[in-house]
């Protein structure tokens, strides 16, 4: 009897994959040689072949555990190592071991973030992220820098981006929960909702790439903490 024929629907996965560590290595090379908003741009990119990973292999029924190592593998490199250098050439030089410790501690609790996320896969709730995912905390970074660069920000404001380098890694292993909009309500009543949402911020991205695409990362950032407050706020106003 015959062995069925390999599928090689397997290879277009783990080619996004592999497309998203040479985009994070890639991003590498260009902060050492100073291009830091090439290497953003490719963070960006990495985050568009991350995504699309993961989507390819549903569709082609594809998904297998060495793509999820591999998919883990691949995050640490673009999404870790990559900002975390970045981070550090861009400003975190100038203040010597404070800025060495900030870019281990991005790496760090990024590889934590990733091992919890596979470690609780099976038993959390798939419309929520436990902390902020490790894509979006490098996007944010690279976001800030490209800001950083377009308004010459570095010699005033530099050290913030240290500040909310910490700020990120430490939201990454908190337990505060993120929407994942992984089940989304597409009913009728919420589509033209959503439709007017998708294409306001579609038209301020393409008038003002950069400050859009941040403006959209600090307020998916930011909508974590609030939404605790908030909570706690109405808990204590219950209580008296």
């Amino acid at each position: 009897m015959k062995k069925p024929p390999p599928n090689l629907f397997y290879i277009l996965p783990n080619f996004f994959t592999a497309a998203s560590i040479f985009s994070g290595t890639f991003s590498m090379i260009n902060a050492i040689g100073g291009d830091f908003s090439e290497a953003a741009w490719l963070i960006m990119l990495a985050l568009i072949f991350d995504g699309l990973d993961g989507r390819v292999a549903r569709l082609t029924n594809t998904c297998s555990k060495f793509g999820i190592e591999f998919d883990s593998l691949a995050d640490i490199v673009a999404f870790g190592v990559a900002p975390a250098l970045l981070i550090y050439l861009f400003v975190g030089h100038d203040y010597g071991r404070f800025g060495i410790v900030v870019s281990a501690l991005f790496v760090m609790f990024g590889a934590i973030r990733l091992a919890r996320f596979n470690v609780m896969t099976s038993h959390s709730e798939p419309s929520v992220f436990i902390g902020i995912p490790i894509p979006t905390a490098a996007v944010s970074i690279s976001l800030l820098v490209l800001l950083f660069e377009e308004y010459n920000l570095k010699a005033a404001f530099g050290s913030w981006i240290l500040v909310f380098a910490i700020v990120v890694s430490l939201l990454m292993v908190s337990n505060i929960r993120y929407p994942s909009f992984k089940k989304m309500d597409f009913t009728p009543k919420h589509m033209m909702k959503l439709f007017v949402l998708i294409l306001s911020l579609s038209l301020i991205i393409f008038m003002f790439p950069v400050e859009g695409f941040t403006l959209v990362f600090v307020f998916y950032i930011l909508y974590g903490p609030l939404r605790v407050i908030g909570l706690f706020t109405k808990y204590l106003l219950k209580k008296k």
